[in-house]
């Protein structure tokens, strides 16, 4: 029975975030498409928004099999965990909690499933079982490094975000103040004045 279940989980967990990952590489399941995840990634900061969709479509849809198949130990786990962390840190931390509201939810809940998954196996119904992997694989050293690997990545990633203001527009002042000082010091009179 233990076995089923952990099927299922893996099942739920894998192929939903598969799906996640074919709606931004092809547009399936009414998803933005290449285009549109490109777009949406160079908006966040995510520049060329063409590469980041990419690899953050086709980490969603290898991860997703890897863990629906149970095949690679960790691997897939890690990289769904790489992958949540960006989402909640680039679109969702700012929402709070709940899914809602747009918040970390469903990347705390994919996270948890990810991680329950690394750390126990993916089970006697998995093709690392099948093929002889599941003990070699699922070492706690491995685990673990695999998991700091995607966190790691992960962070690498937000590292590299472009926040910087769109070609063309101008930045809002930072600081409270009057705009006519022209450089001045504080208290100095605006250009062209005398106090």
């Amino acid at each position: 029975m233990h076995d089923l279940g952990v099927l299922a989980a893996r099942l739920a967990l894998g192929l939903g975030l598969a799906s996640h990952g074919t709606q931004k590489a092809f547009g399936w399941f009414e998803g933005p498409g290449p285009e549109g995840a490109a777009g949406f990634m160079a908006s966040l900061g995510l520049k060329p928004g063409e590469t980041y969709a990419t690899a953050a479509s086709y980490n969603e849809i290898a991860s997703g099999l890897l863990i629906a198949l149970g095949l690679g130990g960790p691997l897939g786990p890690a990289a769904v965990i790489s992958n949540m962390v960006v989402a909640a840190e680039t679109v969702h931390k700012k929402n709070g909690f709940f899914a809602g509201k747009g918040g970390v939810e469903v990347n705390v809940l994919y996270s948890a499933g990810a991680l329950a998954l690394a750390s126990s196996g993916y089970g006697a119904l998995s093709l690392d079982n099948l093929f002889g992997l599941d003990e070699k694989l699922h070492h706690p050293v491995i685990t673990t490094l695999a998991l700091a690997g995607g966190i790691a990545a992960a962070y690498a990633i937000l590292g590299q975000r472009d926040l910087s203001p769109p070609d063309g527009t101008l930045a809002e002042p930072t600081m409270p103040g009057n705009r006519e000082h022209n450089g001045a010091g504080a208290g100095a009179a605006p250009s062209g004045q005398v106090r």
